[in-house]
């Protein structure tokens, strides 16, 4: 069985103590992100810290960079 892995470039934390819904990270990453009824991100892929894909890197360091509540870090894998 061959499967293609995506390469990934680390993962997205959420500290959901400061995120408010704002929405700005899943507008910068729609491939990660998609938005509840409330305008929470939630990861596309289920998981608590969802990856981030390597094409996806930029906009990552940029939705951390910008998250007006500081809600969001880049681990690495």
């Amino acid at each position: 069985m061959n499967k293609d892995k995506v390469k990934t470039t680390g993962r997205l934390h959420i500290d959901w103590t400061r995120c408010d819904g704002r929405g700005l990270c899943t507008e910068l990453l729609p491939d990660v992100f998609t938005r509840d009824d409330w305008g929470y991100p939630l990861a596309r892929s289920g998981d608590h810290e969802p990856a981030v894909p390597a094409e996806s890197a930029k906009y990552a360091k940029a939705a951390v960079k910008r998250c007006p509540r500081l809600a969001l870090r880049l681990l690495g894998d």
